[in-house]
């Protein structure tokens, strides 16, 4: 009989315990915003034109072997001049149509569209 005892004592405990797991289990993790890339290489910017809904954080990755910057034609972001694998990250939060360049070879290009 008290083997019976300890049996149902642990089944109790072990449900106990699975119930209070499933709430952990359902829980969404937390997301954080919104991300997109673009490239920078060959003295072009990849993709040349990206669309991103308001709120994505955008990262410039130069993977040239020379420096590059980031400036925007309506001078609403510009980043420093970046070196081999250095990155400049800008939140779009407004929505429009942004022209951006390299103010150092300003033959490079690249359009940002923010819905």
């Amino acid at each position: 009989m008290k083997r019976m005892h300890g049996i149902a004592s642990f089944a109790v405990l072990a449900m106990a315990l699975l119930l209070a797991a499933i709430p952990l289990l359902e829980t969404p993790a937390l997301a954080g915003p919104p991300t997109a890339a673009i490239n920078i290489d060959n003295f072009s910017f990849t993709p040349p034109t990206i669309t991103v809904k308001a709120g994505t954080q955008i990262t410039w990755t130069n993977k040239d072997d020379i420096p590059h910057n980031v400036v925007a034609e309506d001078n609403s972001f510009k980043s420093k001049v970046l070196d081999t694998d250095e990155q400049f990250t800008m939140t779009a939060s407004k929505p429009g149509i942004y022209m951006y360049y390299c103010s150092i070879h300003p033959k490079m290009t690249g359009k940002l569209v923010v819905e």
